[in-house]
């Protein structure tokens, strides 16, 4: 070999033991770190079982207990005199899209829920994260039929009525969108349908101020629920459009502050007010009004 390739070779064996000795450097100084991220997930995931602990179900810090039996009877509770239910991170409990029966008085009782045009097998999902607090049947022809409850993180509580099968238990966690059920015609049923709930410490919140779904989306990222001062559960037992109730709009693609206050049943110049904007304000889609 010659001298000239002498030093070439030197100088490749240089190259690579060098190389090498700054990879065990870097493997070396990488070691802390790595130790050190695996503290901070064993710290979150040990934090995270410490809530559990101390707080057993959803939404602890309002609700009286946590029970199996009844679905919305919290009598005596003090409402507060407004509450803030955050919407974001929700799934609409099924894809169809017709209502076949609305919020509000029927001729002999109160429809607490909407109903919505399911198929017997038709997928139902939970609307929010939350623990299922309630999975039973009233009975042939008696009520909800095969229900389910689940009080979710936001406060809320929502009921799945007339199911053909429950597919998860007491006392389980489930997400947003999590598969808990499939529709069917149990309990008080002339057809198929899902009755749909949303309660907030057992007052009955109409699901259309929530919920749209024709259009498959919440009305709002936000919605206020508001009492009468001194209010209780067992006083307050429905809340209804313009009563106790802050409704909002999310602007869509041709939406038109006249095409909005037709809608929401209030005047142009209420929505302006509400909005501190005028009638030559240009709305943005998915802009958030208020509408009461």
């Amino acid at each position: 070999m010659s001298f000239t390739g002498m030093k070439i070779w030197l100088s490749a064996v240089a190259i690579l033991l060098s190389a090498n000795a700054f990879s065990q450097d870097l493997i070396a100084r990488q070691a802390p770190v790595d130790r050190k991220l695996k503290s901070v997930d064993s710290l979150l995931i040990q934090k995270q079982l410490k809530l559990e602990e101390t707080y057993p179900y959803p939404a602890f810090d309002l609700y009286p207990d946590w029970n199996k039996t009844s679905v919305h009877n919290y009598a005596g509770v003090k409402l507060p005199l407004e509450h803030q239910i955050d919407l974001t991170g929700f799934c609409m409990p099924t894809t169809n899209t017709r209502i076949t029966s609305k919020f509000g008085p029927r001729r002999r009782r109160m429809h607490n829920g909407i109903d919505v045009k399911v198929q017997v097998g038709d997928s139902i999902y939970a609307a929010f994260d939350g623990k299922v607090r309630i999975v039973r049947n009233q009975g042939r022809r008696v009520g909800y039929g095969l229900y389910v409850v689940i009080r979710h993180n936001n406060g809320l509580e929502t009921v799945y009525g007339h199911l053909s099968k429950q597919l998860v238990k007491e006392d389980d966690y489930v997400k947003a969108g999590e598969l808990i059920g499939l529709g069917g015609n149990t309990g008080r049923s002339t057809g198929s349908h899902l009755h749909f709930e949303t309660r907030f410490l057992g007052v009955a919140i109409n699901p259309a101020l929530i919920f749209d779904f024709t259009k498959q989306d919440i009305v709002a990222d936000n919605f206020t629920f508001r009492s009468r001062k001194g209010s209780t559960s067992s006083s307050t037992t429905l809340v209804a459009d313009g009563d106790g109730v802050i409704r909002y709009h999310k602007v869509r693609s041709g939406d038109t502050l006249s095409r909005i206050a037709s809608q929401r049943g209030v005047s142009i110049d209420t929505l302006c007010e509400l909005n501190r904007i005028t009638r030559k304000t240009i709305l943005r889609p998915g802009q958030v009004l208020r509408c009461s």
